[in-house]
C-alpha cells in the first residue's frame, strides 16, 4: 500500500498559482496536412505491415540491435515507433500534441470512400481522425486526390466500382454528396465565408472550372465549397489554391550528384511567386513546411523528388513566418506525419541519419509563431507537449485491463483540451507513480473542496487529517468507495484550527 501526504498550504500554493489558461481561436486558423494510411499489426494481424512502413523494401519486423528502432520506409522515425492510423491511443495522442502545439485543425489527405484499392480504408480512418478532432475541439477539412478517379477508370471495375470517362463527373458528384452527409454539416468543419473548405490535390483528372461546377452541382447551397487546388486557382469555381514544397524546382550540382537539392533560394523564388499571383484571388492557403527527404529511391519505387534541408529549424521558420504575415486565409504545415517524404513534424527521434534528430523542436517553433502573431496569450510551450506521449505510454500499458484507470485517462483527457494542465500532470504523476493525488483545490470559505485522483485502488481510499504533522495522530475524516465516477471531497475546516493537513491513501 503507498500513501501521499499532502499538506494544505502546498495545496493553496498549488490552486492559485498552477492554474492553465487555454488559448484563444484565431481567425486565421492553422491547420496540418494529415495522412491517414499507415498500418500495422494492429489492423493487419500477424507481423504484418502496410505498404507506407514498407513501401514494399523495408521490413519493421527487423530491430536494430544498435537504437531498438524498427525498419521502416523512412529517413525519420515516430517518438512512439510505427504505428497504426487506426488505433484510437495514436489518434488521442496526435490531437493533443496538434491542441497543445498550436495547431487549429487537420486536413486529411483523402481519396474517396470507394472500396477500391485502400481507399476504404483510408476513408474509416479519415472518420476515425475527423471523431478525435471533434473531441479535441479541432477544426476539420479535407484534401481531396482527384488522382484517384483517373486511377479507377485505368484499374478496371472492382469490388463493385466501374468508373469510366462518361461517368467520372458523376463519380465524383456521389462522393460530393458522401462529404455533404458525414463531414459538412459539423460544426467544426473549417468555413470559409461561410463556406466549407475543400482542398484538392492537382488537378491530376478533372482540369476545368467547369469540371468542378458541374461536380459541386448536386450539393446544397449552404454546402457549395471554398475549392483550393495546388498552385493555380480555377475560376469561377476555385476560391483560390495552396502552395506545396516546389520540389520539382531541386537541382542536382558538385555537393549532391546523385539526389537533387531545393535550394533556399528556389524555394523562396517560388513562393514570393505564389504569393503574389494569389493575392488577386479572392482567397488563398499559404503553406509551411520543415523540411524534404524522401525515401523513394531507397526503397525503389522511382527516383527522389529531392532535398530540402531543415537548415536547423530555419526552413519552418522562413515558411511559417511568411504564412503568419502574408494575406492568406489560412495556413497549411505539410505535413504531420507524410514520413516516407520526411515533411513530418510529429515528433520524432533519430532515424536512419546519426545526426536528425527533431524531437519536439517543430512543435516548438509553431507555439513560438502562434504566440509572436496570433495570440500573445497561447500558454504551451515543448514541455508540455510530453502531456500527450505520458498519457499515450499509460493508455498502453493499462489497455482496457483497468475500468477506474481508463476512466481517469479520459479525465486526464479532457483536462489537457480544456488547458487545465495542472491537474492532467498530476493525474498522470499519480497512476505513474501508483498513487492518489489531490487536484482542483478550492476553498470558499470554511467550505473546502477537491477532487481525488490519479491511481485509485478498487477496494477505496481514505482522506485523513491532523492538526500537527510531527506526531502520529492521523484521524480518518472519509473513507470513499472507488468506482469510474470522479471523486470529489468536501469538507468544513474549523476556523479554531490553527491548522490543518490532509493525506489520501490507497486502502
Amino acid at each position: 500500500m503507498k500513501c501521499r501526504h499532502v499538506s494544505l498550504l502546498a495545496l493553496l500554493i498549488s490552486f492559485v498559482f498552477g492554474a492553465s489558461v487555454a488559448a484563444d481561436a484565431q481567425s486565421k486558423p492553422v491547420m496540418v496536412h494529415y495522412m491517414p494510411w499507415f498500418q500495422s499489426p494492429y489492423s493487419l494481424g500477424a507481423a504484418n505491415w502496410g505498404y507506407h512502413w514498407t513501401m514494399n523494401h523495408f521490413n519493421p519486423n527487423i530491430i536494430n540491435s544498435t537504437n531498438g528502432e524498427q525498419e521502416i520506409a523512412s529517413w525519420y522515425y515516430p517518438l512512439i515507433g510505427p504505428y497504426d492510423s487506426a488505433d484510437p491511443t495514436v489518434l488521442e495522442y496526435h490531437v493533443l500534441l496538434m491542441k497543445l502545439g498550436g495547431i487549429d485543425g487537420v486536413i486529411v489527405d483523402w481519396y474517396g470512400p470507394d472500396n477500391y484499392y485502400d481507399y476504404l480504408i483510408n476513408n474509416q480512418r479519415t472518420l476515425d481522425i475527423f471523431a478525435y478532432a471533434q473531441k479535441a475541439a479541432l477544426k476539420f477539412s479535407l484534401c481531396y486526390e482527384d488522382e484517384t478517379i483517373e486511377a479507377e477508370i485505368s484499374g478496371g471495375c472492382k469490388n463493385g466500382v466501374c468508373v469510366t470517362a462518361g461517368n467520372a463527373i458523376a463519380h465524383a458528384q456521389y462522393e460530393m454528396l458522401y462529404v455533404q452527409t458525414n463531414f459538412f454539416p459539423y460544426t467544426n468543419f473549417l468555413t470559409w465565408n461561410n463556406q466549407p473548405v475543400f482542398l484538392n490535390f492537382g488537378p491530376q483528372y478533372f482540369h476545368t472550372s467547369a469540371n468542378w461546377t458541374s461536380i459541386f452541382s448536386v450539393l446544397n447551397g449552404t454546402n457549395q465549397p471554398a475549392l483550393f487546388n495546388e498552385d493555380n486557382r480555377l475560376s469561377p469555381a476555385g476560391a483560390g489554391a495552396f502552395d506545396w514544397p516546389p520540389m520539382s524546382l531541386s537541382r542536382t550540382n558538385a555537393q549532391s550528384p546523385t539526389e537533387p537539392v531545393l535550394s533556399d533560394a528556389a524555394m523562396n523564388g517560388y513562393l514570393a511567386s505564389f504569393d503574389q499571383k494569389a493575392g488577386a484571388w479572392p482567397a488563398f492557403v499559404s503553406t509551411a513546411f520543415p523540411r524534404f527527404h524522401d525515401i523513394y529511391a531507397q526503397a525503389g519505387v522511382g527516383p527522389s523528388y529531392g532535398y530540402l534541408d531543415d537548415q536547423g529549424g530555419n526552413t519552418l521558420r522562413e515558411t511559417l513566418s511568411r504564412a503568419m504575415t502574408n494575406a492568406s486565409a489560412i495556413i497549411q504545415i505539410a505535413t504531420w506525419n507524410d514520413f516516407g517524404e520526411g515533411t513530418v513534424i510529429e515528433p520524432t527521434v533519430v532515424g536512419s541519419e546519426p545526426t536528425t534528430e527533431y524531437g519536439y523542436t517543430d512543435l516548438g517553433i509553431i507555439q513560438d509563431f502562434r504566440r509572436q502573431y496570433l495570440d500573445a496569450s497561447f500558454p504551451y510551450h515543448t514541455n508540455d507537449l510530453s502531456l500527450a506521449l505520458r498519457l499515450y505510454n499509460l493508455r498502453k500499458e493499462y489497455g482496457n485491463t483497468n475500468a477506474i484507470v481508463s476512466a481517469e485517462l479520459d479525465r486526464i483527457f479532457a483536462n489537457i483540451i480544456s488547458g487545465n494542465l495542472t491537474a492532467a500532470n498530476l493525474q498522470l504523476t499519480g497512476i505513474e507513480s501508483n498513487a492518489p493525488v489531490i487536484y482542483n483545490l478550492s476553498l470558499n470559505g470554511a467550505q473546502l473542496q477537491f477532487t481525488v485522483g490519479g491511481y485509485l485502488s478498487s477496494s477505496g481510499i481514505q482522506i485523513e487529517t491532523t492538526s500537527d504533522l510531527s506526531s502520529a495522530a492521523w484521524q480518518t475524516n472519509s473513507t470513499l468507495a472507488v468506482n469510474t465516477n470522479q471523486i470529489v471531497f468536501s469538507s468544513i475546516i474549523s476556523s479554531q484550527d490553527a491548522s490543518t493537513f490532509l493525506r489520501i491513501r490507497n486502502n
